[in-house]
């Protein structure tokens, strides 16, 4: 790998990670508009230890005090707010554990073409814009229901299909049961790390089956370049989001999801 290919790779995986845009939808530009080769299982192991260092780092105190309430409760005493928070996680994240280990063959098989991104990342963009315009309230990640994470992490399902988005889709699950947009994204954005934890360790795993030459300043230096943009995106988007709402996203995603069907397919 070139330095240039490592700069790129780490930024827009880092960027795409956690903004509601989708990064499949951006990372398969990379070898369209370029002549790179893949990168390999390594660099996408170290890619994603960086954004998930951004978003640890970031919410580090909300962590903490998640974990320690959440070991005080098996102790036995009084389930307070950050313990049921780290319970809504786990919950939430079971089914797009179950579905993803399920289907995982036939989502790399079959679904990562061009006309299905394109088309999910207009059709999920215009639900976000229709859910942050019509649908969303006061609620904050510690004010929510089991319906609510229920509904939240089955939505999240949905980002198994290529261009729909993480973030996206469970932001927009998350303001249509009533949660603002700062409680909808700090709750998005906690939901990732378990996700993010399980994706890498699968990679890992798989990199350990079929070992690779290993580039390590281009693994370290990706790790850091995907970390510091993750961590500068969670921190402008929540800045953002309180001044414009998703609606600048949602032009983005119909934008880009319409020149990649006209690119593509016509």
């Amino acid at each position: 790998m070139d330095w240039l290919q490592v700069v790129v790779l780490a930024v827009v995986q880092g960027l795409t990670e956690f903004l509601p845009i989708s990064s499949s939808a951006h990372l398969i530009l990379v070898p369209v508009l370029t002549a790179w080769e893949d990168q390999g299982l390594a660099f996408d192991v170290a890619l994603h230890l960086g954004s998930l260092s951004a978003v640890v780092i970031y919410f580090r105190h909300e962590i903490g005090r998640m974990i320690a309430s959440s070991l005080a409760a098996l102790r036995g005493q009084a389930v307070n707010d950050d313990a049921m928070l780290a319970f809504w996680v786990v919950i939430a994240t079971l089914p797009v554990c179950i579905i993803g280990f399920l289907l995982h063959d036939v989502i790399s098989g079959y679904m990562r073409s061009t006309l299905i991104i394109g088309a999910s990342l207009i059709v999920f963009g215009l639900l976000l814009g229709y859910a942050d315009w019509k649908k969303r309230g006061t609620r904050s990640e510690y004010q929510m229901t089991l319906k609510d994470v229920l509904i939240i992490g089955g939505a999240q399902v949905l980002a198994l299909i290529p261009g729909t988005s993480r973030s996206g889709i469970t932001i927009t699950a998350a303001l249509m049961v009533g949660m603002s947009r700062e409680g909808a994204a700090r709750f998005s954005f906690l939901l990732s790390i378990p996700v993010i934890v399980l994706a890498g360790g699968l990679e890992a795993i798989n990199l350990l089956k079929d070992p690779q030459l290993i580039d390590i300043p281009a693994m370290l230096v990706g790790t850091l370049l995907s970390g510091i943009s993750a961590y500068v995106c969670i921190h402008y988007f929540l800045v953002v989001i309180k001044k414009l709402g998703m609606q600048p996203f949602v032009v983005y995603r119909v934008l880009f999801g319409t020149w990649l069907l006209w690119f593509f397919h016509f």
